[in-house]
């Protein structure tokens, strides 16, 4: 009730200010968490939108593509933030900020993605930011950089009213985080424990400063490395979290879509924490719409799901399902909106996803949008 107070109070005051001044009513709140996430990771819509991508709804008209998700169903939006990446204008601090803002304009939750690096970050790299090599030795001095970096974001994010509802502490860190170009093995659990934990100390110390509860993840790439990395991560006293994150790509997982309940109840009951697939995605198509080679090709399919737009509803139906079964709580779908442009990536020009998006290859919403259409009934 005293929101709806405040809200009106606040209308009342806009609109006997100057006709100078703005009279814009404020953005749309975010509702109370949902019972189960409905998620896109649209880290690559501001980059796709400045090389000339349209968006179209189902009805074939071009919307901002924010509004087709929200309007879709969609709960969640997933934004990966890089710390310096020098070779590209996105994914930093600026641009997320602005990404950000879309999201909660439309009323949608927030899941910030911390990469801790300068590039992508996942199993086969965590390569430590440049400004932060000077003390890769230094295990102290390195988490206090991690965990200023960490605070100063959130908090310049809390000043302009823009705190994500979850914040993912490093992005598919089945490897130790902060490293250099080759890959250390084994995980050192003292460092790796101390860095995270002042990750998440960051998150928890800016949640108490602004009095709004902001949730933590910790993501690792497909569900049979959650069951190891989470078992050694909490013997070596990372604990603090409220958010078992996995990325879930059938094509790379030793699971099937049915007896992956067996690795997510597995983890669910193990720890007492909620779980998210943070990660997944599915073909719609083998058709490659650029130059760019397609990532999720013949080898990714399923038997009983092929590559059509009704093959990839049923697979996110299905895998949503599981999730739910199992207990879990969450489901995101990775760069939906990764459509085939001019512009070119580290490795092609044109998009390496664009059998994979929720668009068609004339950028109108498929059928797989309709997986969102859930979080109405």
């Amino acid at each position: 009730m005293r929101k709806f107070i405040f809200i009106a109070i606040l209308l009342n005051s806009l609109s006997c200010s100057s006709q100078n001044e703005s009279t814009q009513p404020p953005d749309p709140l975010p509702e109370k968490p949902p019972s189960f996430y409905f998620g896109a990771d649209l880290s690559y819509i501001n980059e796709m939108e400045d090389c000339g991508a349209i968006y179209k709804d189902k009805n074939d008209v071009v919307k901002d593509p924010y509004l087709i998700f929200k309007d879709a169903g969609a709960n969640l939006v997933r934004l990966r933030l890089w710390h310096n990446p020098s070779w590209t204008n996105y994914s930093n601090y600026e641009d997320v900020k602005k990404s950000i803002q879309r999201a909660k304009a439309t009323g949608m939750n927030v899941l910030l993605d911390f990469h801790y690096s300068d590039t992508w970050a996942d199993p086969s790299q965590q390569k430590i930011p440049l400004a932060w090599e000077s003390e890769f030795s230094n295990k102290e001095a390195l988490g206090e950089l991690l965990y200023s970096y960490t605070y100063e974001i959130l908090n310049n994010l809390a000043i302009a009213n823009l705190l994500p509802e979850i914040v993912q502490i490093g992005n598919e860190t089945n490897p130790m985080i902060l490293q250099k170009d080759v890959l250390e093995w084994p995980i050192d659990w003292d460092r790796n424990a101390y860095l995270l934990n002042k990750g998440i100390k960051a998150v928890r110390d800016i949640s108490k400063t602004q009095n709004k509860k902001v949730e933590v993840m910790l993501h690792i790439a497909q569900p049979e490395n959650g069951l190891w990395w989470f078992e050694q991560a909490t013997k070596n006293g990372v604990t603090d979290f409220d958010w078992i994150g996995l990325s879930y790509y059938p094509k790379w997982s030793e699971y099937t879509l049915d007896n992956v309940s067996v690795p997510f109840r597995n983890l669910i009951n193990t720890y007492g924490k909620k779980l998210m697939v943070a990660e997944t995605a599915y073909p719609f198509t083998l058709t490659n719409a650029d130059e760019a080679n397609n990532i999720l090709d013949s080898n990714a399919l399923i038997d009983g799901f092929p590559a059509t737009e009704q093959g990839q509803l049923d697979y996110l139906i299905k895998l949503q399902d599981v999730i739910e079964k199992s207990g879990g709580k969450g489901l995101v779908y990775w760069e939906p909106a990764w459509v085939s442009t001019g512009c070119s990536t580290l490795w092609g020009k044109g998009s390496h996803w664009d059998n994979a998006t929720l668009f068609d290859h004339d950028k109108k919403a498929n059928l797989g949008m309709q997986f969102y259409n859930k979080s109405k009934k």
